[in-house]
């Protein structure tokens, strides 16, 4: 027979098992009402079973005007902003990576401080900056803000990938005669797989979430990305339209979805390449 439990022990696990149900209910509870209320004729802000099931909020919300072209924007926008980001981080990172330095922590701590500061303490200089270079209500202005304000992160990230990548395979490359660009372009950055898959996920995430930024500096209504159309749904006098918020959230999560499930497989991916070269 196994050890018997003193009751001390049994309730303080039973504890820390009531603990963790709360917690996964209080993440469940939210995707649940988005799924429940999307089909629900009466939907409001209280999590029920629906009546009847319909699908008149996701035929109400299925219009180019409200979901197509807002989606659209945002991958413009998001794919965009994290295409700079990559390169940018992975040209930034290749050097702090592999060269030694005593500039290297201080600089790495400076460009992670920028990280801290909220991006509406810097939005009035930005925006009277876009004015006078005339970025303003433009979208490649806006996803090089979004760029800049992702970059010192992922920076960090990516220079920590690329030091799990030994030297001795860039060394390799260099004796058949590669430079450092295509030993970077060939070489690191393949064998990386999974952090570019990590940094490229964590950036599109966080600027396809990204809300005040394009609100602020896309003028144009034809040029709002999804963050910004969620307003629509928003009415006057605290009138909300419960059910096609719902749908509409569902339908604006779907490219996260897919772009993790796509890379999901990268993300497994390990480091363990110093016995790669032998001789």
């Amino acid at each position: 027979m196994g050890p018997v439990l003193s009751p001390s022990p049994v309730r303080r696990r039973l504890a820390a098992d009531a603990a963790l149900l709360l917690v996964a209910a209080a993440f469940a509870a939210p995707l649940a009402w988005l799924l429940l209320a999307s089909v629900d004729a009466g939907a409001g802000l209280r999590l029920r079973w629906p009546d009847g099931p319909t699908a008149e909020h996701f035929s109400a919300v299925l219009t180019d005007e409200i979901t197509f072209t807002p989606l659209l924007n945002s991958l413009v926008l998001c794919g965009g902003a994290t295409a700079v980001t990559i390169v940018c981080a992975a040209l930034a990172a290749y050097p702090l990576s592999r060269y030694r330095s005593r500039l290297v922590r201080p600089y790495l701590l400076g460009i992670l401080f920028t990280t801290c500061l909220p991006v509406t303490a810097v939005m009035v200089p930005v925006y009277g900056l876009f004015v006078r270079v005339n970025l303003i209500d433009t979208v490649s202005g806006t996803a090089l803000f979004l760029a800049a304000t992702q970059l010192p992160f992922a920076v960090w990230l990516m220079k920590n990938f690329m030091d799990g990548v030994p030297v001795s395979l860039e060394e390799a490359a260099w004796t058949d005669g590669a430079g450092r660009g295509q030993a970077l372009l060939r070489v690191v950055l393949p064998l990386m797989g999974p952090g570019l898959a990590v940094v490229t996920v964590h950036c599109f995430i966080m600027t396809w979430g990204n809300f005040f930024v394009p609100f602020m500096l896309l003028l144009t209504p034809d040029q709002l990305p999804a963050s910004v159309g969620v307003f629509t749904f928003f009415g006057s006098h605290g009138q909300v339209a419960y059910g096609q918020l719902a749908a509409f959230s569902l339908l604006y999560s779907t490219p996260v979805v897919l772009l993790y499930a796509l890379v999901s497989r990268r993300l497994g991916g390990g480091f363990a390449l110093a016995g790669a070269v032998k001789g």
